[in-house]
Formats: C-alpha cells, sequence, structure tokens
C-alpha cells in the first residue's frame, strides 16, 4: 500500500502499469525525476561538507560518511578539517595524530586511507585530485561508487554510483511490486537514465535525501536488494575492542598487553587483535609493551 505521504503517491499510482512491466519510457523517468526534485525542494538536510566544493573536503566526507551516520560525522568533519586543512597537512603528519582525530568515527582502517590517499594525491598529482573516477579507483580505499561520487560532489560531474540511500530510492520507485531479489546491476542503468546532467551535485543530493525518508516511512527498502546484508552485532565484536584498543593506545605512549586484559578481555582473542593491528600498520610491538605507529 502506497502511503499519502509517500515522496513518490503520485508517481506510482500514475505509472503503475509500466512500472510492472517495467517499461520505463521518457515520460516515467521524466517524472521520476520531478518527484525527486519537489521533495528536496521541501525537505533539503543541511550539512556542512554540503556546502563545498573543495575537493579534499569532499574526499574527507565521503570517507566519513562510509559506514557512519551523518550525526557522528558532523561532530568530527569540522573539527578534522582544523587540524588537517589540506592534502598536504594530512599526508605529512604522523598515523598517532590521524587516529587520535579520528575517535568516535569508528572503522580505523579508513583513517589510514584517507592519509594514504593524500599521500598519492601530494606525491604523484602535485596535490591536486583527479577529476577521473578511473583514475581515483587505483587509490587504495577507494572503490568505484565512492570514487564517482567524489567526482560528483567535488566536480559536479554527472558519474554513475549507488549508495544505500540511493539504492533505496530506485529500488521503491521501480520495483516496489517487486519481491525477488533486485541486483545494483538492474539499478545502474536507471541511475544513468535519470541522473541530471546539469546538477550531478545536487541530484544526489537530492536522491539521499528522498532514501532517508522512504526508510521512515517503509520497512528498508532496501531489503528487496541483492546486496542487502544485516550489519553484524557491534556490543562485544571484535570490531569494538579494535576500537578500544586504538583509543587506549592514542592516550597514552605505551600499553602493556596485561592493561588491556584489566578490561575484561580474553587474552587469547587480545593477542590476535593486537597481532591484526599491527599487520595493519596501526600498532607497533615493542620490547615493554605496544603503541601506536610512528610512521
Amino acid at each position: 500500500m502506497i502511503r499519502l505521504d509517500d515522496p513518490f503517491h503520485a508517481f506510482l499510482l500514475e505509472h503503475e502499469q509500466a512500472l510492472k512491466e517495467g517499461v520505463n519510457t521518457p515520460l516515467l523517468l521524466e517524472e521520476f525525476q520531478s518527484a525527486v526534485w519537489a521533495f528536496y525542494k521541501k525537505n533539503r538536510r543541511d550539512f556542512v561538507w554540503r556546502n563545498t566544493h573543495n575537493p579534499y573536503h569532499i574526499v574527507v566526507s565521503e570517507i566519513m560518511l562510509q559506514q557512519t551516520q551523518t550525526a557522528r560525522v558532523a561532530e568530527k568533519y569540522e573539527h578534522f578539517l582544523q587540524q588537517f586543512p589540506s592534502f598536504e597537512a594530512l599526508a605529512c603528519t604522523s598515523v598517532a595524530a590521524v587516529l587520535t582525530a579520528w575517535v568516535g568515527l569508528g572503522y580505523n582502517r579508513r583513517a589510514l586511507a584517507l592519509q594514504g590517499i593524500a599521500q598519492k594525491v601530494v606525491n604523484e598529482y602535485g596535490g591536486v585530485l583527479s577529476s577521473e573516477p578511473i583514475i581515483l579507483e587505483s587509490f587504495k580505499g577507494l572503490g568505484p561508487a565512492t570514487a564517482a561520487s567524489i567526482v560528483a560532489f567535488a566536480y559536479n560531474q554527472p558519474t554513475v554510483f549507488i549508495e544505500t540511500n540511493i539504492r533505496a530510492v530506485y529500488l521503491h520507485a521501480f520495483f516496489g511490486h517487486k519481491q525477488e531479489l533486485i541486483s545494483d546491476k538492474q539499478l545502474l542503468p536507471l541511475v544513468a537514465a535519470t541522473v541530471d546532467s546539469k546538477n550531478a551535485r545536487e541530484w544526489y543530493y537530492a536522491l539521499m535525501d528522498c532514501g532517508v525518508e522512504l526508510k521512515k516511512l517503509y520497512k528498508n527498502p532496501s531489503r528487496k536488494s541483492k546486496h542487502h546484508t544485516q550489519q553484524s552485532k557491534f556490543e562485544g565484536s571484535d570490531r569494538q575492542i579494535r576500537g578500544v584498543v586504538v583509543r587506549i593506545l592514542t592516550q597514552k605512549q605505551t600499553v602493556l598487553l596485561e592493561e588491556l586484559q584489566e578490561l575484561g578481555y580474553e587474552k587469547e582473542r587480545l593477542v590476535k587483535i593486537l597481532s591484526d593491528l599491527c599487520k595493519e600498520g596501526f600498532v607497533l610491538q615493542l620490547s615493554d609493551g605496544y603503541a601506536i605507529s610512528l610512521r
């Protein structure tokens, strides 16, 4: 049943038969675009990173927003940029400084990836971020979707990509009547056919805001996606322990394994987590304990 407050209510009713048959006429696509823009005009969310076209600022926001809620990113984003205002500043700082600034955002691998991106931009591209998605995809930590989103938001180019909220919009609007698992391969032609060639930046912001609203109105539309997975429980997970360990190490010069055991974690589990952190470049094992990498 379509709710009256659904931003696509009229669109879905008017084109019900065509959508069931999978016939995407130019008129249907145009009216889909109109529905998205109409919703966005009244319901645009305002975030600091949406008010900049600075490529470095966009890269920072896109990496922070991976798997992290916008509210948490909003708390850290400006402070991070104050500490590291450019690719050059981030590239030449210590891992410890980056991880300390990253505390609270989770998934610390992203912090190292972000610094690695900055170093590559400075060392190989003269400090200028490429506007070519294919080049950005070669950067560690940037997959095709993130590379394309950076180009769209930094350079307003009509790249084609999908993220969770965008996926929810296309699943709901074009596949709401179907129960089978829909792949991104099926969605990408629709994304390509509807992206605003003159204002891709705002178009993708509009789609994201629509997706957020749809998730409030309906049980997550992304459940229809072939790629939908249930996020694993965070409490008590290795991911949580990793975060705790890194946070402690950013606050102290060295920490003994015994000190970490006092937090109530099993020794074997801690040893494995610390070993992984060392292999990944976060942590150094010293003769008198563990410390954040100085590289």
